[in-house]
């Protein structure tokens, strides 16, 4: 599937001048870093170029359509000159007050990228208004706002700051963002006993929707999410009218796969990852994310259940988690309070988890070559 840059370009790709038209030559002034950085993007990673632009009254008396083309043509061949070449152009001439639905943030104009052939999730909107991070939510994408900080109030406000993924007026910082792999993975897994879907961020912020139908396994999983700063959906519907079971061991095997998916060729990450305590236990976690499963667990509960998660199945998870994204697992755990007990070893799991996924250059972390 193809991924999608649709870029604005007033305030984005040229300077935009204070009456907000750019109806001369004169007037034509290209945004810092834009040719340097966007021409690597060009050259460098597999987006498609879109621009995206209001322009307010196109071809009536406020703005004619003789002022207008010959600034906008020479643009576009100053891009072309250096290998950027936008696969099409999209321009609304409507007036704010008309509400049109082709008018950012509004989606009318671009309903053809709405289909199998894109991929927009991993997408991106390119602009320097609260409007362009609206229309990132609006595609199902995310958003880059090119400002210097002052819309962040608006932007929370408006409830879009889950769609920024960056806030910078330096295209180079947009070209760094873009140029990273993305570490995310989705994993659907099906039987006759659970249906499981799962996605993971190894490069998010700890949020999460957890919905397993076990309250305190969603619990736990929001731990790893919150203290390994990944993002991770989980929703579960499993046979809970027999056990727990099946539920509970599907659910560590998809979320091992999606993990190893996500982690990708493993180029620069730590690859090893924690102790941790919690009131009166001690829970200590290590993992190597090295290619071979393998589970060391030490660790004893006393209790048949906390929640409605039987405790036998504690280890059954981590054994299924391990077996799927190859990974070593060495977790020891000691104290009184059950529930801090496993609590604590969710955390240092997560904790582990965040040490052994960052990622810090592009060298393999393996004397063999391979992992």
């Amino acid at each position: 599937m193809k991924k999608v840059l649709f870029i604005d370009r007033d305030g984005t790709l040229i300077t935009e001048p204070p009456d907000q038209q750019i109806d001369s030559l004169e007037k034509l002034e290209f945004y810092p870093g834009v040719f340097s950085s966007l021409s690597r993007i060009a050259k460098d990673l597999d987006y498609e170029l879109v621009m995206v632009t209001n322009q307010d009254g196109l071809g009536t008396d406020s703005f004619p359509e003789n002022t207008f083309w010959p600034a906008h043509e020479k643009m576009i061949k100053a891009f072309e000159n250096e290998g950027i070449i936008f696969s099409k152009t999209f321009i609304d001439r409507s007036f704010p007050h008309e509400m049109k639905s082709t008018r950012k943030p509004g989606t009318g104009m671009l309903t053809e990228f709405f289909s199998k052939e894109y991929d927009l999730k991993n997408s991106y909107v390119i602009g320097d208004r609260a409007t362009d991070v609206e229309l990132a939510k609006n595609l199902g994408a995310k958003a880059i706002l090119i400002n210097n900080g002052s819309l962040s109030e608006k932007i929370i406000e408006l409830q879009l700051e889950d769609y920024c993924s960056l806030t910078t007026t330096s295209w180079n910082e947009i070209y760094k963002l873009l140029s990273k792999p993305q570490r995310s993975a989705s994993v659907a897994r099906t039987t006759k006993e659970t249906d499981i879907n799962i996605e993971v961020n190894l490069d998010g912020n700890g949020k999460s929707s957890i919905n397993t139908g076990l309250g305190f396994f969603d619990h736990m999983l929001d731990q790893l999410a919150r203290h390994g700063n990944l993002d991770l959906v989980v929703n579960v519907k499993g046979d809970l009218h027999i056990d727990e079971h099946h539920t509970i061991e599907d659910t560590a095997l998809a979320l091992g796969d999606a993990f190893i998916k996500a982690l990708v060729d493993k180029k620069g990450i730590e690859r090893y990852g924690f102790c941790l305590p919690m009131d009166d236990c001690l829970a200590r976690v290590a993992i190597d994310f090295g290619g071979r499963p393998w589970l060391v667990w030490e660790a004893e509960f006393k209790r048949e259940k906390i929640g409605e998660m039987p405790t036998e199945m504690f280890y059954h998870f981590f054994k299924s988690f391990s077996d799927t994204a190859k990974c070593n697992l060495n977790i020891k755990a000691e104290g009184n309070n059950e529930h801090h007990k496993i609590e604590a070893i969710f955390k240092a799991f997560a904790k582990s988890i965040k040490m052994a996924v960052k990622k810090e250059g592009n060298q393999l972390p393996s004397t063999k070559g391979i992992l």
